[in-house]
This record gives structure tokens, sequence and C-alpha cells, in this order.
């Protein structure tokens, strides 16, 4: 297979390493497209049980709990994120699973007590997904306060710091704006292993506020789906604000897949979904993440420029362009790492059939494809990536 032409090589990400690979946890009812398309795809535990343990076998490193609090835009029903990502945790052996959460709804030091546990249970596999909040009315109706756009960010910013200060101290201290925490010990502590200190911290948000907190304080920036000029400009902002503060952070991106033995039939799944999409869902989902992003200092907040195709996918999956044969996505997949992408975060259609396929089809041809990549990018690559002191 020949390589499709890319830019230059990342300087944060070592293309030496090879791609990492993630799956939404279909753990809300309604699947990963906000259609009236079939899905073979259920929210229940029996069937996570089994995808666990199936894409665990095919390739993936780690799963993404999803949290949605109460019914919403075709999301009826949902199981809590901490809670089910442990369950998956005992029922596999190597599959990292990663619990979305939200500051303003969880302490971080309960947090930390509730993720050292799941971390020794699981013998080093817990992560965590800060999540700083779109919907409105889980806050409003649980009572929370619902802060505008970049102070959440700052929450957020603030939450970090003292769940990894709880994880890494003895005699946790911090006298924040949102949290205090005085001469707090946690033990015991989540596994110190050499591949991480702590438990992973991913976040999300494509904004402004979003780009330089990850660089601060993230261990990993999950953006929304993006085409390559997308990924460029946000690796290129989240790694000069982690560059000031010495620090590497990891690029992971949202990405829906279908992949199909002919593209002519990937693209008619594609049309399927969106022409049976729950427009209602649609609409009041668009009207509610816009919303919440509006109030972003500069407006660059999540979903802003997002079209009705584009939030049929939660997360503007679609936008990643990963649709067609297995060597074309391999391709594109490939070209991603290229431009500066660890990690790639994926949703399908039918979950089990699905990444069964991904595993035999497509997985194959991405790593055919890395082992081609030139011996001068690698060096560059890894010489550009030599590991930095992490700081909070």
């Amino acid at each position: 297979m020949s390589l499709p032409p890319a830019a230059s090589p990342s300087s944060s990400s070592s293309l030496a390493e090879p791609l990492r690979f993630a799956y939404w946890v279909p753990n809300v009812s309604g699947g990963l497209v906000t259609s009236k398309i079939e899905q073979r795809t259920d929210w229940g535990y029996d069937y996570n049980r089994e995808l666990a343990v199936l894409a665990e076998n095919n390739g993936f490193d780690y799963a993404l709990s999803q949290v949605r609090y109460m019914a919403s835009y075709g999301a009826e029903y949902q199981h809590e994120s901490t809670s089910f990502s442990l369950a998956l945790l005992l029922a596999t052996e190597r599959l990292k699973v990663i619990a979305a959460v939200h500051p303003g709804l969880w302490h971080p030091g309960v947090l930390a007590k509730l993720g050292a546990t799941a971390d020794q249970l699981s013998h080093g596999r817990f992560a965590v997904n800060v999540v700083s909040g779109w919907f409105k009315d889980e806050f409003t109706a649980l009572g929370e306060p619902w802060l505008e756009h970049d102070e959440r960010y700052r929450r957020s910013e603030e939450f970090i710091r003292a769940l990894r200060a709880v994880w890494t101290e003895d005699h946790a201290e911090l006298a924040g704006d949102f949290y205090r925490i005085r001469d707090f010990s946690l033990k015991p502590k989540p596994l110190n292993t050499p591949e991480r200190p702590h438990p992973e911290i991913f976040q999300g948000g494509n904004s402004t506020a979003a780009r330089a907190m990850a660089g601060r304080v993230s261990d990993w920036y999950f953006s929304n789906g993006k085409d390559f000029d997308g990924v460029t400009e946000q690796i290129r902002d989240v790694r000069a604000s982690a560059d000031a503060a010495g620090r590497r952070v990891r690029f992971g991106l949202n990405g829906f897949l279908i992949a199909r033995d002919t593209e002519a039939e990937a693209r008619e799944v594609l049309r399927e979904i969106v022409a049976k999409a729950d427009t209602e869902a649609v609409h009041g989902f668009g009207a509610a993440v816009r919303q919440a992003g509006r109030s972003a200092a500069d407006g660059k907040g999540m979903w802003q420029d997002s079209s009705f195709e584009d939030l049929v996918q939660y997360n503007d999956g679609f936008r990643t362009g990963l649709i067609g044969t297995p060597e074309q996505i391999a391709e594109r997949i490939v070209a991603y790492k290229r431009r500066g992408v660890d990690l790639l975060l994926l949703g399908f259609l039918h979950y089990l059939e699905e990444v069964e396929y991904f595993g035999r089809r497509v997985l194959p041809l991405v790593r055919e494809l890395e082992a081609e990549l030139p011996e001068a990018e690698l060096t560059e690559a890894g010489a550009a990536v030599k590991p930095v002191a992490l700081r909070a």
C-alpha cells in the first residue's frame, strides 16, 4: 500500500509509537447516532460486557463510558459511567476504561477515592475523562449552578489539579475558587506504574479555553470530529500551551467509522443514517450545545459550526471522514497520525459486527502503513518527543 501525502510530522507525537484505539461505550440508549435507522447495539450490561471482551481482542486499547444524567435528545436511558466502567474493567484483562465525569456534579476527592479503588481492582487500567459540560438542564434539575463557558473550564482545571494532588500526594492541599482540600491523605492510592504515575486524565472541548487548559493540566486532549486542517490547528494550540508549561499532552480524535467492502456501500449507510435522522432530537441537541458553547470568550465553543448532518452524530464524528473501504479508512487514519493524532476514539452503528470487522480488516492495514512510514519521519518525531517531566 502507498502512503498518502501528509504534512510534516507533529513534534508532539511519536510516529514510532503505534496508534491507539478507543471506542465509545454504548451505555446510553439510542446508540451513537440520533437516527431511526436500525442499530444492532444495546445499552445494557450483558451486551457491553461481550463488546468489551471483543474489543480488547480486536486491537482496542481503551473504552470510554459516556455520561448522561437524565433523558435527553434520543438518549432515554443511561447507565452511570463510573460504576459501568468498573464493571467493564472487571470483565476484561487488558482494556483500559475511561469514565466520563462532570466537575460540579462530582467532588474531586470523592472521585479520587472511587478511582483509586477501581484502579487497584483493575491492576492499573482505570482512567477518567473530565467533561466540563454542555447540558444545562442536568445541572439546574439537580439544583446546581450553571456556570458560563470559560468558568466551567476554570472549574475543570481546578478539579484536575485537585484530583492529581489527591492521587499523588500524602497530604494534599488546595485552596481554590471552587474546591478546598486540607491535609487530605488517600490510601490506598491508585497504582504508580512505569507507564503512568496515576490514572490517565483525559479532557474534551474544542474552545480556546479548553485547548489552553489541556496544555496546562491534562494527559490527553479529546477533539470532536475534525478534518485534517481542523486537527492541525488544534494540535498546534494545545502543543503551544503544553510547551509553555513544560508538559506533553497526547491527542485523541473522535470519528464515526463506517467500513464496508465497497465505498458505495459505506456511503449508502451514511446517507441512510442522515435520511432517517430523528429531526426533533437533532434540532434540540443542536440548540442545547450551541447555547452551551456560545458564551465562550471568543465564540469558538464546541459545535458552533456544526451542520445538521454533523449533529446526527453527537460529536461530529462524520467530519473525520472514516467512511469507505478498509483500505481508504486505513490510509486516512495513518494520515491523521502523521499530523499528530495519537489515538482514534471510534463509534459504530452495529458495534459487535463492526468492531470485529475493524480488527480483522482495517487494523492490519493500519499497522502495515505504520511500518512503511519513512525512517526519517520516525527519527525526527522520536527526537522531538523526548520525555518531559509532567507537572500540574
